[in-house]
């Protein structure tokens, strides 16, 4: 199953999405910004604690549903001791996810590149419901 990855996450935040309630996170690093301006509700991600640039095949990681999903710019102006004016804009994405299962990387499909979301190829997720 080929998915969108959310990488750098930290372990906290995966543990606490296994216990399965839905959390919202709040992502600020470039790579993972672009990734969920990608998705929409519905989609399925794969989430790694493992850095971008290092994930190989066998890394392990979480599959969630994007439950919601808010993309916002901060405009932020410092000014210190009056004369230097320092102005900002930080770009953070919301999202609610809830957790699905736990994967494994089988294939990696796409290079680390900041324009794009990088996406990788994980073992197909088997849930069982009782009936």
């Amino acid at each position: 199953m080929e998915c969108i990855t959310l990488s750098g996450i930290s372990p906290q935040v995966i543990e606490e999405l296994r216990k399965g309630v839905p959390r919202t996170v709040e992502l600020t690093s470039a790579h993972n910004v672009i990734a969920l301006s990608t998705v929409a509700p519905g989609a399925r991600v794969f989430m790694t604690s493992v850095d971008c640039e290092d994930i190989v095949i066998g890394d392990t990681g979480i599959i969630v549903e994007i439950l919601s999903v808010s993309i916002t710019m901060k405009h932020v102006v410092e000014v210190s001791q009056g004369y230097h004016v320092m102005e900002r804009e930080r770009m953070s994405a919301r999202c609610k996810l809830k957790y699905i299962s736990n994967t494994t990387i089988k294939a990696t499909v796409s290079p680390c590149r900041l324009t794009e979301p990088r996406r990788v190829d994980v073992v197909r997720p088997v849930i069982f419901h009782a009936g």
